[in-house]
């Protein structure tokens, strides 16, 4: 074979080998982009805003991803038109007024049965009656500084749920210094609220908190149980290390406790809950109450009535009513933390490790 015969060979076979490189190249490079597909998964919806002068978290699953924000808002406008004391045209702000309130929501006569039931249930340790007493040892919008001159006892004689009197359609004071204040059961209430209107929109998972007050019903998106943290019982305001952990299982969930909201006076501490029968601040080594009840406004209740009657008592209570279970943190001798859990809520219960 010719040595140009043999060169035009080569030339040609190279030729080939880079036109096949340059098509391949070319049809790789134009290829359209292949995109795969994520599996659905159920929507996850979280609100938050501002109500009862605290803040609100509200996580709720739903595979038609509805947002329910202006729903809620609306629902918890007109909430606190029933029942906060801040408001001066509310329904509450108006019976406080005068001596009887023909009732306008339906709101206020529900908080009413609630509160009765408790109050009885506790022995009294829960009372909405106390507000009088709570405003003069500085808790209430005035701020914390007890009021000079005052006569405790003859305060104490105008407190008592039996004082008042309601049918389902009014409300009336036996005594005309009745006061009635409901901060220690209704943001429980209101985050119920809320959970019923989930439930009639067909949401059957959410977690519903209002100022640290829960109501969980089924799971989250993860499948598993709804978890939410009980704090460390410090004095800082602005700690918020967890003391433990809690699984809830279609429960409302209320933590109470003295060792954030007090002042000290004269080298004594002047915690922030107020015995109804003596009038005078609860002086106990119990520092935190965290109640699990069927809904929230009764672990709401429940809660305050712990932190109200101490350890023993709240034990003792606790034991006495089924349908609660009860996670207490009290101080020791030794300045350490001690513990007290319900047998039925330790297997919901893990604690934060160091």
């Amino acid at each position: 074979m010719r040595p140009n015969t043999r060169k035009n060979i080569i030339y040609s076979i190279v030729l080939l080998i880079m036109v096949a490189l340059v098509y391949t190249w070319r049809n790789w490079e134009e290829a359209p982009e292949v995109k795969l597909e994520e599996p659905t998964q159920t929507g996850k919806i979280i609100l938050s805003g501002q109500t009862m002068g605290t803040s609100y978290k509200i996580t709720y699953l739903d595979e038609q991803n509805r947002d329910f924000q202006k729903s809620v808002d609306s629902i918890l406008v007109v909430f606190n038109q029933s029942l906060s004391t801040y408001i001066p045209d509310s329904e509450l702000s108006q019976f406080n007024q005068k001596d009887t309130l023909e009732f306008g929501l339906p709101y206020f006569p529900e908080i009413l049965k609630a509160s009765k039931t408790i109050h009885s249930q506790t022995n009294g340790a829960f009372d909405p009656t106390v507000g009088p007493l709570v405003n003069i040892w500085g808790f209430g919008p005035s701020g914390p500084q007890l009021k000079d001159s005052v006569d405790i006892q003859l305060m104490v004689r105008s407190v008592g749920f039996d004082k008042i009197e309601f049918d389902e359609k009014r409300v009336i004071k036996k005594n005309h210094e009745i006061y009635l204040d409901f901060s220690a059961i209704a943001k429980g209430q209101g985050v119920d609220v809320v959970g019923k209107f989930l439930t009639s929109k067909g949401i059957s998972n959410f977690l519903v908190e209002i100022g640290g007050e829960l109501v969980a019903r089924g799971t989250n998106d993860k499948g598993e149980l709804w978890k939410v943290g009980v704090n460390r019982p410090e004095e800082e305001s602005n700690s918020s290390e967890l003391f433990s952990i809690i699984a809830l299982n279609n429960k409302g969930m209320a933590t109470s406790g003295n060792y954030r909201n007090f002042y000290v006076r004269d080298s004594v501490k002047i915690s922030h809950t107020i015995d109804p029968k003596t009038g005078y601040p609860v002086r106990h080594n119990l520092l935190s109450a965290t109640v699990l009840a069927k809904n929230c406004m009764t672990a709401d209740a429940f809660a305050t009535a712990m932190m109200v009657v101490g350890t023993e008592e709240a034990i003792k209570l606790a034991d006495s009513r089924a349908e609660l279970e009860v996670f207490l943190i009290f101080s020791k001798p030794d300045g350490g933390y001690g513990t007290y859990t319900s047998e039925s809520l330790k297997p919901y219960l893990s604690f934060i490790t160091e």
